[in-house]
């Protein structure tokens, strides 16, 4: 009897349900630059206008195991937006406009519906952003994953006037230290927040702990805020760093912009913590140090700049309606010291 390529685990059928899933997705993204987009072997887009210097920045990143909080909710509408977040926001610190987003989508058997939904998060993500989702890739693989299973992976492409790429060079001792609020736990940390919630707690996703206002699991799944609509339209002159805090906390990112001499002192309580790291700090216990070393502790996003510009930092977020909080200055360290976050 005649073997087929669904036999082995594959249907074909499925995957052009789930193309078709992801043209519809991408036109709702579309940018004028687009020349070609899924469908094809490539994708293709222009470089948009005025800029005279432009510079390509790329980033790949995934949701880690948030992931497994969106399978066990059964719900696969949100992850897609932590996808593109973790992505825009990287290259966004050096200053970079997002244009395009691609994604990986790997499963045992591709159920339709799943990656469809899947889809709508990544085309919200993208429009919140700004960028166009022109491509990605929808892959089986029977005998990999357990049932249900899946993985993601993100890919993005953005570019930066050359005179505006934020490096971090320009900082000084001085300058003041900015802080955005993150949405929640965002997508990291979560190896932690499972063994904490899960194996130690026994804790249910519809658990309503004392410190949430809502279910367990819908806290959890709180998407990752996109940073790109509000700083975008910052002075870019006026940024001298940026740092998106993700795994490692504001100890472990916020070092990687400063230059050798420079160190950080955070002044604790200068802004509000959100009462999901009360509950895991509680439920540890959990040491201080470790938290701020895990999570994003309520700062999902920094901006470093002078001291003469922070008032009018301060004015154009105020403006956005944005909440923003002076977190700290940047202080000077020892020459051959390498550069540190000091918690106040």
């Amino acid at each position: 009897m005649p073997v087929s390529y669904r036999d082995a685990g594959v249907s074909i059928a499925a995957g052009d349900r789930v193309t078709a899933a992801a043209r519809k997705a991408a036109r709702a993204t579309a940018r004028p630059e687009i020349v070609a987009g899924v469908g094809g072997f490539g994708a293709i887009f222009r470089i948009p206008r005025g800029y005279r210097r432009p510079l390509l920045v790329t980033s790949t990143d995934g949701v880690g195991t948030k992931l497994r909080i969106a399978l066990m909710m059964k719900r696969h509408d949100t992850i897609g937006i932590d996808l593109v977040a973790m992505n825009v926001n990287d290259i966004l610190t050096l200053g970079a406009e997002p244009l395009a987003f691609l994604d990986y989508y790997v499963t045992d058997k591709l159920a339709p519906r799943v990656a469809a939904d899947v889809l709508k998060g990544i085309a919200r993500g993208c429009r919140l952003a700004g960028c166009s989702l022109i491509g990605g890739e929808t892959a089986e693989h029977p005998g990999c994953f357990l049932p249900g299973e899946y993985d993601l992976a993100g890919f993005t492409v953005g570019v930066v006037e050359e005179d505006h790429l934020v490096d971090g060079r320009r900082i000084l001792p001085g300058d003041v230290v900015i802080g955005l609020p993150s949405s929640g736990l965002h997508s990291n940390g979560y190896s932690l927040v499972r063994h904490l919630c899960f194996d130690k707690a026994k804790l249910s996703l519809q658990s309503r702990p004392a410190e949430l206002s809502v279910r367990l699991g819908e806290e959890l799944l709180r998407p990752t805020r996109i940073y790109v609509p509000v700083v975008r339209t910052l002075p870019p002159k006026m940024i001298k760093g940026m740092a998106h805090i993700t795994g490692g906390g504001m100890t472990g990112n916020l070092p990687r912009i400063l230059p050798k001499g420079c160190a950080a002192r955070v002044k604790l309580g200068t802004w509000p913590i959100p009462p999901i790291f009360h509950l895991l700090q509680r439920l540890g216990p959990v040491k201080h140090a470790e938290m701020f070393t895990t999570f994003n502790m309520g700062i999902g996003f920094v901006l470093v700049v002078g001291r003469r510009d922070a008032d009018t930092v301060l004015s154009a977020l105020k403006q956005q309606r944005e909440r923003a909080y002076v977190i700290g200055e940047i202080t000077r360290a020892p020459r051959r010291a390498e550069p540190q976050v000091v918690l106040a």
